[in-house]
């Protein structure tokens, strides 16, 4: 059997959106409505595979349906943060 080659993140991400999909889903079940496959994908990206090498697509599937909740929503809550900034109110 072949191994599947991808020519670029986009293409990658492309093959394992339906993963990604059911991952979200998984979470809005669970009442975690405020995240998206782009947040799974960040977190994976940033704090798991780019600290791995020779990763293959079954490896990325696991990776994304497996994707610890406590981890995960750390860094979900922790960006939301960062791009909601509070106006600020002058003092008189």
């Amino acid at each position: 059997m072949s191994d599947i080659i991808f020519n670029n993140l986009l293409e990658l991400k492309i093959r394992v959106k339906p993963a990604l999909n059911s991952k979200v889903k998984e979470l809005r079940l669970k009442g975690i409505n405020y995240v998206n496959s782009d947040d799974i994908w960040e977190y994976l990206r940033i704090y798991k595979w780019s600290k791995s090498s020779n990763l293959n697509l079954a490896t990325i599937v696991d990776d994304i349906l497996n994707t610890d909740y406590n981890k995960f929503n750390r860094f979900v809550l922790d960006r939301l943060g960062k791009k909601v900034e509070l106006p600020k109110i002058k003092e008189e």
